[in-house]
């Protein structure tokens, strides 16, 4: 019998790592802090929309989610032109980067940042550019300023950043868009905006940044809205490159269910508002907590805090695996905490009374 190797893949796949995720420890899980996501499950009005649309699952949803669309453009005070709906605001960096992204081209980023990007630069076929965080744990703007070269065709900015929570000042990061060419797409990831409660200046809401023409905004139903499980996340943009972005999308990118959530949480911001609000009085209070026990965290504009705790990141989430706390490690660097569960500072005081 003849033995074959089969089809080779592209070439853009080999070494690919996987997205990581955080196994349970030799205890069951009391608290989940793992992965930013909202507590509490769908709210009223948002988890009646959701059941009330299961029972007309068989049906596609509208081609290109044009109801959420529409809805998010009256919301945001942009043109419906400028939306791109899909199921997440990650597929649409993987779209975005499909239509733009030519093989070799580069991505300028700060790092660490969301640690799927350089994953979705790989597969797109072009080469990641990973400038140093400051020693704040913020993006160091002039450094990816000067990062950025003639190969350069997209830049991202994870604005608050993940992992650490810092955010970059309104004015630099306009100031920063300036000095860029104008063929360079500057791509802000706001996935976790809603929890950011400082105030915009008229040149860096989001149809002002929009206007420029090079900027893409990407935002998520998954973090503050609370449908991690539902998968919405939208995109806005240029018209002509939100087209660009709705033309390799394909025809259904988001799931009836998922829209009529979208729409009902949309449709009631008290519901949204209620949850920031108690979330950013939990990080403030877990950040309290880690301070009276003599660690000190940057202050967080997200729903989680950051321990820079360089070589003892390992070690720190494994005792807190012991204790049946998850949280997410980055080896060598931090720990990432999700803030919101209301058990988690009892448990965490656990793990630090433990701690040495």
């Amino acid at each position: 019998m003849t033995v074959t190797t089969g089809p080779v893949p592209r070439p853009e796949l080999a070494g690919l790592a996987a997205y990581s995720s955080v196994a349970p420890g030799p205890v069951p899980v009391r608290v989940r802090a793992s992965s930013n996501e909202a507590p509490g499950g769908l709210a009223g009005p948002v988890r009646a929309a959701a059941l009330a649309a299961v029972g007309g699952s068989s049906r596609y949803p509208l081609i290109g989610g044009s109801d959420l669309a529409t809805a998010l453009a009256g919301s945001l005070g942009v043109a419906a032109a400028e939306v791109a709906v899909g199921d997440g605001a990650l597929p649409l960096l993987d779209r975005l980067l499909m239509a733009y992204l030519r093989p070799g081209d580069e991505v300028v980023m700060a790092w660490r940042s969301y640690e799927a990007y350089p994953l979705s630069v790989q597969v797109a076929g072009g080469r990641s550019v990973c400038v140093p965080l400051s020693p704040d744990g913020a993006h160091d703007l002039p450094a990816m300023a000067a990062a950025v070269g003639p190969a350069t065709r997209i830049v991202l900015v994870c604005n608050p950043n993940n992992p650490t929570g810092t955010v970059v000042p309104w004015d630099a990061l306009v100031s920063f868009v300036d000095a860029l060419p104008p063929d360079v797409l500057v791509v802000l990831d706001e996935a976790y905006t809603e929890y950011d409660e400082r105030p915009r200046p008229e040149t860096a809401v989001l149809p002002a940044l929009v206007a420029r023409g090079n900027v893409v905004v990407l935002r998520t139903f998954s973090k503050a809205h609370g449908l991690a499980g539902l998968r919405a996340g939208y995109l806005v943009a240029a018209p002509a490159v939100a087209g660009a972005v709705r033309s390799v999308l394909p025809p259904f990118p988001v799931s009836t269910v998922a829209v009529a959530a979208a729409l009902a949480s949309l449709a009631h911001p008290e519901v949204l508002e209620e949850r920031v609000f108690d979330t950013r009085v939990e990080r403030e209070r877990v950040r309290a907590l880690l301070a009276a026990r003599g660690t000190t965290v940057p202050a967080s504009y997200a729903n989680f805090v950051w321990l820079p705790l360089g070589d003892r990141a390992a070690p720190f989430a494994e005792l807190c695996r012991e204790h049946g706390l998850l949280v997410r490690p980055f080896a060598g660097e931090g720990v990432r905490i999700t803030v919101g569960e209301p058990d988690l500072r009892a448990v965490l005081a656990e793990v630090l009374a433990a701690w040495s």
